[in-house]
């Protein structure tokens, strides 16, 4: 057994030796002798034995690898001593964090958050207002508080975790599932909090605002420049002129408004009384300085009080235009037609005349221009009713 062995233990590989007795055992020698002296591999012999066998088997993988598995080999002999020497302590198993611990750890965070964005805002507020040193306290405030909070946070899970001696593994905890009214609760504090944070910023901001415009006031006496006066639109003096011109030759009531549209590249814009239309239309197409002698377009309004129809006539020449507007009487709506000084009017006026209901005395051929001659009602009008609601 000794010499069957010894070439696997050169080979740094520990082979295990069977309890081998009697004449197994002899069997086992002599048939491992001659080959272990001539230096080769050792071949199979035949033993009755099964023992004898297993030991073949182990050696025989050993000889031919020819390297040494030292750490594989000494791992079980370092276990047995260790276990000869007394039983380990086993490893203390991680805790798990309970529900009612996570709850109330994520409530008193955002607690903290909350209190300290509503600290945040009244300092900004008193900050706005010239008091400095009280913003700094609230700010002091509010972080003692998210300090307070945290530590709130902590001391269930501290409570809750059970005291666990040296070398013994604390017992998993139970894990409770959250009631319905506990998560009904928790979303509407939460809620509360946000709500609560956010009026907190909109007084602040409504007190900054407040708190600046003495300041700036205050300012402006001790010296400082006011902002420029807004420039007049570049249209405003045709504005002014046409204005004058219509108080001039057609009547001094011609004109009831007159304003810029800023919004229309500064497109003037007037308000002629209806009874002086008539006229201040062929003014607006005769007059050399004025000499809109086409009309662009033409379009109706329903403001539910009264009627509008304006008109927009145009300078080919000097690329310039005017908005002329001419308001009227709702129940009964007419307005003087264009389409003798214009000729573009007339199916903008039958357009107008066929949806809104204004008439236009003067039109050479008023009649409707969308809908059929019987059609009852005006669509366009906002009192509309039609006959039959699926048409």
């Amino acid at each position: 057994m000794e010499e069957a062995a010894q070439p696997a233990a050169e080979a740094g590989q520990v082979a295990p030796e069977p309890a081998v007795e009697g004449s197994q055992a002899e069997a086992v020698e002599e048939a491992a002798q001659p080959t272990a002296e001539a230096g080769q591999a050792t071949p199979e012999p035949a033993v009755e034995s099964a023992q004898a066998e297993a030991v073949e088997e182990a050696a025989q993988p050993a000889a031919e690898a020819g390297q040494a598995e030292p750490a594989t080999a000494e791992a079980p002999a370092v276990a047995a001593s260790t276990a000869g020497e007394g039983e380990a302590a086993p490893a203390p198993e991680r805790r798990k964090e309970t529900d009612e611990e996570k709850a109330a750890r994520r409530k008193a965070t955002l607690e903290a958050r909350e209190a300290a964005k509503a600290a945040a805002a009244q300092a900004a507020a008193e900050a706005a207002k010239g008091g400095a040193s009280a913003g700094a306290a609230s700010a002091a405030g509010a972080q003692s508080a998210g300090d307070g909070a945290q530590e709130a946070a902590a001391a269930p899970a501290a409570a809750a975790a059970p005291t666990v001696g040296e070398g013994e593994a604390a017992p998993a905890p139970e894990r409770r599932k959250e009631t319905d009214e506990e998560k009904a609760a928790r979303r509407k504090a939460a809620l509360e909090a946000r709500e609560a944070a956010k009026a907190a910023a909109a007084q602040a901001a409504a007190q900054a605002a407040q708190g600046g415009a003495p300041a700036q006031a205050a300012s402006g006496d001790g010296g400082a420049e006011a902002p420029p006066p807004k420039p007049p639109s570049p249209s405003q003096p045709r504005l002014d002129r046409v204005a004058s011109m219509l108080r001039e030759l057609v009547a001094e009531d011609a004109v009831e408004e007159a304003y810029i549209n800023e919004a229309n590249d500064h497109l003037p814009t007037l308000v002629v009384k209806n009874e002086r239309w008539g006229q201040a239309s062929r003014l607006f197409r005769d007059h050399a300085e004025l000499a809109c002698a086409y009309l662009r377009n033409v379009s109706g309004v329903d403001y539910e009080t009264y009627m509008e129809v304006v008109y927009y006539p145009w300078n080919m020449n000097a690329r310039e235009g005017y908005c002329v507007k001419v308001r009227t009487d709702r129940e009964s709506p007419s307005v003087a037609s264009a389409t003798p000084v214009w000729e573009t009017a007339n199916w903008n006026e039958r357009e107008i005349y066929d949806l809104l209901g204004v008439d236009f005395p003067g039109h050479p051929d008023l009649r409707r221009i969308m809908m059929p001659d019987d059609w009852v009602g005006h669509p366009l009008r906002k009192d509309y009713v039609p006959l039959d609601p699926e048409v």
